[in-house]
Formats: C-alpha cells, sequence, structure tokens
C-alpha cells in the first residue's frame, strides 16, 4: 500500500467507524465499543506508518480537482510533512486513549453509542484538517469540529449547565469563524488558489496585495477555535461536557486546529509585522490572563481549562517570534501531558464523587486510595510547570528561547516588540504556572479533613490509559533533539539564559504556594467552623445549591463559603474574586452584545405585534366590516327594496327642487 493510499485511510477509518456506530448503536449494542475503538486504533497504527515513510523527507503533495467553479478551483489535496505526520499521530494516539477510556468512564451512560461515534468523527475531522492541502477542504473539517464539539459539550443535555456550555461554545468559535472565512476568501483572491503550496509560493514571490487584514482576519477565527484572548470564554464552561470530551479537545483536536493553522500558513502571517505584534500581544494577555485565572478556580477541570488557555498561548507566542518548530513541539508535549491531567481528573471525580477542588481539600485518601491517577499526575502537573527532565520543560523552553532570539534581534523580520512581548509574558507565566500546578496538587491529594466517600474502583482500563500516556510525558523531551529534522530545522535545545530564569521561577512560583497552602491550612485549622459561612441563615441544601451556580467551595458544615485552606486567595489578594470569574468578561460581552441584541428583539417584537400585526389586523377588517353593512343592506325583501328607491327618489326630487329654486333666486 502507497503512502498517499495510507494517509487517506487516517481520517476515512474513523469517519467510517462514527457512520458505523450511529447506524448500529441500537441495533446491535454489541458492535458498540468494538466501532470506537479499533478504526480509530487502526488510524492511530496507520499514522505512525505515515510518519515513519514520510520521514525527514521532502514533503508528499498530490492533489485533485475536485470540483471545477469557473474561478479557483476546490482541490482533493493531500499535504505530508514533519508537521503534518508527527501531529496526526498525536491526534490518533490521544483519540485512542479517549475512547478505550471512555468504555469504562461511561459504561453505564445511555448514549454511549452516539457519544462515542461523535468522538470518532471528531477525530476524523480533525486528520483532515492535518493531512489536506487545501484551504476549503480544511475548513470542511474545521467546521465538522465545531458541530461536533456541541453534541460532546451537551452531552448532558438535562443539566442548564451543559446546554449552555454548548450553545456558547458553538456561537463564540462561529463568532471567529466569520472573518476566518473571509480571511480563506480574501487569501485565495490573491494567491488564485486554494492550494496550501500555492499560496506559500505567492508569499515567497512577493504576490500577496493584502497580508495584515488577510493575518488579522485569520487570526480571528484561530482566537474562536484555539481559545485565545478574547474569544477564550468558552473552552472553560465547556468542561460541562464529558472528561474524556475535555482531554481530547484540549490536547489533540479543535483547540490544536487553529495552532496548527497559524503553522501551516506562518508566511502569511510574517509578511506583516503588524500582524506579527497582535498576535504577541494576544498570547501574552491569554498566557497571564488564563494563569491567574487557573489560580482561582475551584474547579479541578476549571483549573486545566484556564492551563489549556495558557499554554496555547505559550505556542501562539512562538509562531508570533516565527519559530512554528517550537510551538509544534509544544503542541505535541503539551498534548500528551494535558491528555494525562485530564483523563487523571476523571479518575479523582470518580473516586471522590465530585468536580469540586474544595471538596477534597477537605478529605483525606485520595491519593492512597487512586495511587495510579496520583503517580501520573504528578508527574504530569511536573511537566505543566515545564520542570526538568519532564516533556514540558524541553518544549516551553523551545518557546522562551526563541522568544529571547527575537528579542535581541537576531531573527530574520521579526519586530524585537514581539520577542520582548513573548519573553516577558511567559516567564510570568512560567511563575503562575508552576503556582496553580502546585495548587492543584496539594488541594486534590494533601488536603486533610474527612475521608471521601468510597464510590468503587476503577475500571482497569482507565488506569491504563494513565499510564501509557504517562510514557511519552517523561520521554518526549529526549526526542527534542530529532525533531529539528522533522521541522524547519531550527535548533529546539534549551538555552542557558531562559532554562535557568524560566526553571528558577517556577521553583519560586511552586515553593511560594506550598509556604501560602502551610499558612492557610494551620488558619484554617485554628478558625471556627461556623466563622466562615457565607449566609448563617440559609441552609446547607440552599448554601450548594448557590456554590454549584458560582464556582463556589463545598465542603464541611460551611457549603458556599469561602475556603480558608485556599493559598490562592492569599496569593492573589484583592484580584482573587475577580481572576475567579476570568475578570468579567462574560459581563462586558454581555453588556456590549448580549443585552443590546435582546433589547433591538424586544423592540422588533413589539413592532412586529403592535404594528405590523395591527396594520395586517386592520387591512383584513375593513373590508370585513364593509361587507358586513352591505350584507345587512340585501335583505331579499321586495317591498324593502321599493321603498328605499321610492325614498331615494324623493330625496333626489326635494335636492333637484331645493338647486333650481337657488338657481332661480
Amino acid at each position: 500500500m502507497t503512502l498517499t493510499t495510507t494517509a487517506v485511510l487516517v481520517p476515512l477509518l474513523p469517519f467510517l467507524g462514527a457512520v458505523a456506530g450511529l447506524l448500529l448503536g441500537r441495533r446491535a449494542p454489541g458492535f458498540v465499543r468494538p466501532l470506537a475503538v479499533l478504526p480509530t486504533l487502526a488510524a492511530a497504527v496507520l499514522a505512525v506508518d505515515v510518519a515513519v515513510g514520510q520521514g525527514t523527507g521532502p514533503a508528499t503533495d498530490v492533489a485533485t480537482e475536485l470540483t471545477p467553479t469557473g474561478s479557483i478551483p476546490i482541490d482533493l489535496a493531500l499535504h505530508l510533512d514533519g508537521f503534518a505526520v508527527l501531529i496526526a499521530v498525536l491526534v490518533g494516539v490521544v483519540a485512542t486513549c479517549v475512547q478505550l477510556y471512555s468504555t469504562g468512564y461511561l459504561r453505564n451512560d445511555p448514549r454511549y453509542a452516539s457519544y462515542a461515534a461523535l468522538v470518532s468523527l471528531f477525530t476524523s475531522a480533525m486528520l483532515l484538517v492535518v493531512y489536506t492541502g487545501d484551504l476549503m477542504l480544511l475548513l470542511v473539517g474545521w467546521e465538522v469540529m465545531g458541530i461536533c464539539s456541541y453534541f460532546l459539550v451537551g452531552h448532558y443535555w438535562e443539566t442548564e449547565a451543559a446546554r449552555a456550555a454548548s450553545l456558547k461554545a458553538f456561537l463564540v468559535t462561529k463568532l471567529g469563524d466569520v472573518p476566518f472565512l473571509f480571511g480563506i476568501f480574501a487569501l485565495a483572491a490573491d494567491a488564485g488558489t486554494f492550494r496550501i503550496t500555492g499560496i506559500l509560493g505567492t508569499v515567497a514571490s512577493g504576490g500577496l496585495d493584502h497580508p495584515t487584514l488577510i493575518a488579522l482576519l485569520l487570526l480571528a477565527g484561530v482566537a474562536g477555535k484555539s481559545a485565545q484572548f478574547p474569544l477564550h470564554t468558552w473552552l472553560p464552561d465547556a468542561m460541562a461536557g464529558p472528561t474524556p470530551v475535555s482531554a481530547l479537545i484540549h490536547a489533540a483536536t479543535m483547540v490544536a486546529a487553529g495552532i496548527y493553522v497559524v503553522a501551516r500558513l506562518l508566511p502569511v502571517f510574517a509578511a506583516s509585522a503588524a500582524a506579527l505584534v497582535v498576535m504577541a500581544v494576544m498570547a501574552a494577555l491569554t498566557m497571564v490572563g488564563s494563569g491567574l485565572a487557573a489560580l482561582a478556580q475551584d474547579d479541578i477541570k476549571r483549573v486545566l481549562a484556564y492551563s489549556t488557555v495558557g499554554q496555547l498561548g505559550y505556542m501562539l507566542g512562538a509562531l508570533a517570534v516565527g519559530d512554528r518548530g517550537a510551538a509544534v513541539f509544544h503542541l505535541i508535549s503539551h498534548g500528551a501531558f494535558k491528555a494525562l491531567l485530564f483523563l487523571g481528573a476523571g479518575v479523582i471525580i470518580h473516586a471522590a464523587g465530585t468536580n469540586s477542588l474544595a471538596a477534597m481539600s477537605r478529605m483525606s485518601g485520595l491519593a492512597r486510595r487512586i495511587p495510579d491517577a496520583y503517580w501520573t499526575m504528578t508527574v504530569a502537573l511536573l511537566a505543566l510547570a515545564a520542570i526538568p527532565p519532564f516533556a514540558g520543560f524541553f518544549s516551553k523552553e523551545a518557546v522562551l528561547g526563541a522568544a529571547e532570539h527575537a528579542a535581541t534581534g537576531a531573527a530574520h523580520g521579526i519586530p524585537g516588540a514581539a520577542g520582548w512581548t513573548v519573553l516577558v509574558s511567559g516567564l510570568l507565566t512560567a511563575l503562575l504556572t508552576a503556582a496553580y500546578a502546585t495548587r492543584l496538587w496539594l488541594r486534590a491529594f494533601r488536603g486533610k479533613g474527612v475521608e471521601a466517600p468510597d464510590h468503587g474502583r476503577q475500571p482497569v482500563v482507565m488506569n491504563a490509559v494513565l499510564w501509557a500516556l504517562f510514557v511519552p510525558t517523561v520521554a518526549l523531551g529526549l526526542a527534542a533533539p530529532l525533531l529539528p529534522a522533522w521541522f524547519d530545522g531550527r535548533s529546539l535545545a534549551p538555552t542557558l539564559t531562559t532554562s535557568v530564569l524560566g526553571t528558577g521561577i517556577a521553583l519560586v512560583g511552586g515553593l511560594v504556594t506550598y509556604a501560602a497552602w502551610r499558612h492557610t491550612t494551620a488558619l484554617a485549622a485554628r478558625t471556627p467552623v461556623g466563622a466562615v459561612v457565607a449566609d448563617p441563615d440559609a441552609g446547607p441544601e440552599a448554601a450548594e445549591e448557590t456554590a454549584i451556580a458560582t464556582h463556589a467551595p463545598v465542603y464541611g458544615d460551611n457549603a458556599g463559603a469561602a475556603d480558608p485552606a485556599d493559598p490562592g486567595r492569599l496569593l492573589l489578594g484583592p484580584l482573587q474574586p475577580h481572576a475567579a470569574v476570568g475578570f468579567h468578561l462574560d459581563a462586558v460581552y454581555s453588556a456590549l452584545f448580549v443585552r443590546p441584541v435582546r433589547a433591538a428583539s424586544t423592540l422588533v417584537r413589539f413592532l412586529d405585534r403592535a404594528v405590523v400585526d395591527t396594520y395586517v389586523s386592520g387591512a383584513g377588517a375593513a373590508p370585513r366590516w364593509l361587507g358586513a353593512a352591505v350584507r345587512r343592506a340585501q335583505t331579499g325583501n321586495v317591498q324593502t327594496y321599493l321603498g328605499a328607491l321610492l325614498a331615494g327618489s324623493l330625496v333626489l326630487a326635494i335636492a333637484a327642487v331645493l338647486v333650481a329654486t337657488g338657481t332661480g333666486a
């Protein structure tokens, strides 16, 4: 089988598995799990085969015209290079792990068949984005992922949170997709083709007429899909979906798609210095803002969600300084340890019976009862905090090294302002990342209080998946010397300056958080139980409902109260309540967009009912009234008609006499 044929099968197999799963889910439930796992596993194996076959050689680019358009043709194109084949391996491996994990995590879910089919379709769409060489086909996979995320985030549609989160995710990403679509059209109009190789050739020859406009339009779509400021607000709310879906979206699909598109089209963005500066500022705001927000969250999945937003900011920052090798390297390593963190969080949720980190901070015994999740998540959090020798250290240092390279003016064509912006914000984010990673570990596994209720042993497959992802989390950093040959040839080795600064800052962040936790824990031990109750007149059920609605802690007799043992409150100080709600960005959107739209819809409804409906009703009523009056006159009585005729004649005669008299006078 040729390399091209094998590559075509990679996205095709999960698609066929999704179709078969939807058709046979209810008729043959015994086939649901094999149809979920086997096609995805086969796609992962074939993706590895394609990566080995492609290797570090020249890119493979084949195409056939899909349909004549009369102007710019749409091609069924396949493009394989080092970036594409390695990311396809990441997608296949993570998707397989998610499908395997889901067989245990959702084993009693009545809608598992549709869930598994949608995960397979999601995987197929992302693989299409990775392998395609035509922007219109890429757009197909891009939009299919948006539809799949809507259904998967809203899987638990019985709950208001899931319904609202799925709708929010769909609308916010579509808000970015509109300018993204116009950007693709503008790019194709300038280049005369939708083929990515043709577009890059046009850029290389200086034939792109509107690089800044095109780059900013495309960047809006990337901000929506990859959850970058200011369109990142949908991602934390998307945690209302099943935890394996969160792992898939955050590690290998959807949010990775935007970063991958920028990496593929980086020369388009590099053609505009203004676009690179905008990317750098967007990445900086995303990194720092999400780090502060993560430090204030009480739900384990929301901490990890904001963490994903920040790590995507690192990737976008690397692209802003012109190093797509560092960006994709961090994308791959992040995919491994973030999938491990989310799936480990699923084990914690299963064991503790709650999503609340505050509840876990008041419990004990989780580390003893779920040792697999404890050890694997500990290493994954070290990788997230960029502590050597784990994968996150090497990939994050590659980003910081690229930023330092650009800041010193050594990167040709990259504004120094972009380099300094990414470097400073990246170092500050390293401090925040280590802080919230330490806080999560302490509160999840070292909380002191009542033993968490035992919800039974986790299925073996869930723990097995954690250890499978543990391997790349530990060892992927060793691939750093080998990856330049797969990418652009730039070294990804850590530099001395950023390594010392980044690691030192991360250690400071972790140690300060640990000290704050020791202080707040001691303070909480001396605090009377009733002293921190938010509303002493409210019962525990009302307090718990309030806490769930506001993402507040829920623990012990102080349900809904502020947790005095939370080190994040001490570290953030007065900034904590604002960071906990994402710095009120949702409230800003509500004031700027939601309320005006609702007011306009209310006005339109009033005009429709009070004006349009009145006019339409009047237009129908007037002839009806006239007809009723005429109908009353038509009695069918001859005497009445003769009487009316004589009366009318008499009136006419009198009128004629009066007129004649007046004329004679």
